[in-house]
């Protein structure tokens, strides 16, 4: 699959431990912040980030979340990632796509980031109808920007989950 300047990759980060304090945690908090992968979301970050690997030209940005279940995630594809706040839990769409400049960007650019910031962003660029769309963790969503008649559309040029690889 050959990648180009306007594909847009959004990866959400692998399964995680759960938020320690349920009851009052809150996304984005410091403890939230803190939560690490699992054994499981381990081998899910590997799994996607070897076939991520495979695709990606060397000049692709890689943008993540600060929070560490996503540097971990980032970390399985094996190459240099920014992390910024535009990314973190709870963060807008808008303000994502701002940050990595798409689909005006030159290179493909990957995220790792949360659900329902990705699921939004997914659903803007589709036109769908909800608010969101669910993203399962460790999955990842290519979308490319093409032009048709002068008329610019996002489509879907794969979704994978770490089981179907």
């Amino acid at each position: 699959m050959p990648a180009r300047g306007t594909d847009l990759i959004l990866w959400r980060h692998a399964e995680a431990q759960e938020h320690p304090d349920p009851a009052n945690g809150q996304p984005g908090d410091a403890q939230d912040l803190a939560r690490r992968l699992t054994a499981r979301g381990e081998k899910q970050a590997a799994r996607i980030g070897a076939w991520l690997d495979r695709q990606l030209p060397e000049g692709a940005r890689i943008w993540c979340s600060p929070a560490t279940r996503c540097e971990q995630t980032a970390l399985a594809l094996g190459r240099r990632f920014k992390t910024s706040e535009a990314i973190a839990p709870e963060a807008g769409a808008e303000a994502l796509l701002s940050l990595v400049q798409w689909p005006a960007g030159r290179s493909p650019v990957v995220v790792v980031g949360h659900q329902p910031t990705l699921g939004r962003v997914i659903a803007r660029l589709l036109s769908l109808s909800q608010a969101e769309c669910s993203v399962k963790k460790g999955a990842v969503w290519w979308l490319r920007h093409r032009e048709r008649a002068g008329q610019g559309q996002t489509v879907i040029v794969t979704v994978q989950t770490p089981e179907m690889l």
